[in-house]
């Protein structure tokens, strides 16, 4: 009989830093910022840009209410937007929510590819992602708790969403 082969990948928190190569972190810290509205409102500038207008798309904003899961996740499926990028904002600044992110960059052509550089980051609910198009990703992951997302992202003609199962057995974890 064969052995299982289960892959471990260990989380680390979200920053500029590590994520560029998938897409943007959004957070306020450090943010290009500036008084509008006579001084009664901070405006936290171009924090990213969405790129929509391959094969004519549009953006649009969705909302979305991810169920809770918690760790270690086993992963199912990875997915990835090749005519557009993918924002995605929370709506539950409170301490303690959290969200995973599991990417893989855009040039993976396999699920073995995939599975061999996987990287995984918890955001936290006052911090938000772009994924840059063509990104590899799971699906929306919220983390203890149901959280409430402002999505970000292009509608149109073209298919623009590939999945790729994950049979292999890998696992996330803090």
């Amino acid at each position: 009989m064969g052995q299982i082969k289960v892959k471990s990948i260990n989380s680390i928190p979200l920053n500029h830093q590590n994520f560029e190569r998938f897409g943007d972190f959004l957070t306020l810290e450090d943010a290009n910022h500036f008084k509008i509205n006579g001084g009664s409102t901070d405006r936290f500038h171009a924090l990213s840009q969405v790129d929509t207008s391959t094969q004519d798309g549009k953006t649009i904003i969705s909302m979305f209410r991810g169920q809770a899961f918690n760790l270690p996740f086993a992963l199912k499926v990875m997915e990835r937007h090749p005519l557009g990028s993918q924002t995605f904002i929370p709506l539950n600044p409170s301490l303690g929510q959290r969200y995973l992110i599991v990417v893989a960059p855009a040039e993976c052509v396999s699920e073995e590819d995939i599975t061999n550089n996987l990287s995984a980051f918890i955001a936290q609910g006052f911090e938000g992602v772009t994924y840059k198009k063509g990104v590899w990703h799971h699906p929306l992951i919220s983390l203890d708790q149901i959280n409430d997302f402002i999505v970000v992202d292009r509608s149109g003609p073209g298919n623009n969403c590939d999945e790729i199962p994950i049979s292999s057995s890998v696992i996330i974890d803090n």
